[in-house]
């Protein structure tokens, strides 16, 4: 009878034990992010770009260069209805529970999932909702639950455009600093998003607005005014339903410009920037390192890549020595190195490039111009058979960049 007690007395020690250690959300502390049991982590990750919010480029276009303009592009050539269903097999095939588990194989710790408020909001009806968007983040923060890994969710374009550029598929300026109408959409949007997905602890966050107010504009320092009380009303509408997560602000000119930031105003933010393009070396970085210290909050590099693998290695060994996460851009694309995996790129798909670069001024050249619908419906068949993850290839040079082999 004594070993049956000392046996039940065990088993009940022990599920406290587990009970006490049950995960919590990650969250700031001082100039270090904690997991979800309290421990240190620096994250290591990917962007899942040109899914949730397609860009130009990635599809192999120089002119034709946001969703806006791709979607425009494929309605001239097969029609609104065969482009509907072809933006829904698109968002079906391109991430899936396969690309994530793959991605947690790799042993990265966190995914940042872009998205275009498009999918959430309708843009000429900003009262109106929509369920698309709101499926798509469910069945990414699903599979990242099922591997454990973190997730963060990103507003790359948002109402009204924060950027000014293709990026944000906006009209070429960044309206949303300027419009009440689209900031109110916007801290509404990140409401519901907060609301619904606030008990969710593989979510680390939410990333509020990417790369705001570009750098060509000339009344940029004017905008650079509005972000910051832009951004406190939009964590105070988060804070009204949760509590919880993190929340991680950009700063203005592509993420880079840290002067637009006071003190911070919440204690659970992480500031974020990024970096293209340039020497990877200390001078690049040291005043975000300088911004950290000065007010004891985390620094995390949301995005960077797009060169070769002997760059990527040397700016990452760079963050890595300074104690700073990052999330590289981007896992897929379309015939790159440039990316972790990679999906061909067919003949039919040039004869779309080609007509996407033709002049395209008034109705007479559109017909005149474009490939025949065979083509062109092959080709977008090619495409989403191919970017499906067992047709991709690995590009292994990339991963080595990355610490990974």
């Amino acid at each position: 009878m004594p070993r049956i007690l000392n046996l039940v007395f065990l088993l009940i020690i022990s599920s406290i034990t587990i009970f006490s250690q049950s995960k919590e959300f990650a969250r700031a502390h001082g100039k270090i992010i904690l997991d979800a049991n309290g421990k240190e982590i620096l994250f290591r990750g990917t962007n899942l770009g040109n899914w949730l919010n397609p860009e130009g480029y990635m599809f192999h276009f120089k002119d034709v260069n946001s969703f806006r303009l791709i979607d425009e592009l494929f309605k001239e050539l097969v029609g609104a209805d065969e482009t509907r269903l072809f933006w829904k097999k698109f968002r079906d095939n391109y991430i899936t529970r396969n690309d994530i588990l793959y991605l947690k194989k790799l042993d990265f710790n966190h995914l940042r999932v872009p998205f275009n408020f498009k999918l959430f909001v309708l843009e000429d009806h900003p009262e109106i909702f929509i369920e698309e968007g709101f499926k798509r983040l469910d069945d990414v923060i699903n599979w990242c639950e099922e591997a454990d890994l973190y997730v963060i969710l990103d507003l790359h374009a948002a109402p009204g455009g924060q950027t000014g550029d293709n990026i944000d598929d906006s009209w070429g300026y960044p309206y949303l600093m300027e419009n009440e109408t689209a900031r109110q959409t916007t801290i509404l949007l990140w409401k519901k998003i907060a609301e619904r997905y606030k008990d969710k602890k593989i979510i680390l966050g939410y990333d509020l607005l990417n790369e705001p107010i570009a750098h060509f504009f000339e009344n940029k320092e004017k905008l650079n005014l509005e972000l910051e009380p832009l951004y406190k009303r939009i964590v105070s509408a988060i804070r009204e339903v949760d509590k919880n997560h993190i929340i991680f602000l950009g700063g203005a000119q592509w993420n880079t410009n840290f002067d637009v930031f006071g003190e911070p105003f919440d204690e659970n933010l992480v500031y974020t920037f990024h970096k293209y393009w340039m020497p990877p070396v200390q001078d690049e970085i040291q005043a975000y390192i300088n911004f950290r210290e000065k007010y004891n909050v985390p620094i995390w590099m949301g995005e960077s890549g797009e060169n070769e693998d002997k760059w990527i290695e040397s700016f990452r060994i760079l963050l890595e020595n300074n104690n700073i996460g990052w999330s590289f851009w981007p896992y897929k694309k379309m015939d790159s190195t440039r990316g972790i995996v990679s999906f061909p790129k067919t003949e039919e798909w040039d004869a779309v490039i080609k007509y996407a670069e033709s002049s395209r001024k008034n109705f007479e050249e559109i017909r005149k111009n474009k490939p025949s619908r065979e083509t062109v419906l092959k080709a977008l068949d090619a495409l989403l058979y191919n970017i499906l993850f067992k047709n991709c290839s690995i590009n292994y040079g990339y991963l080595n960049s990355l610490g990974i082999k």
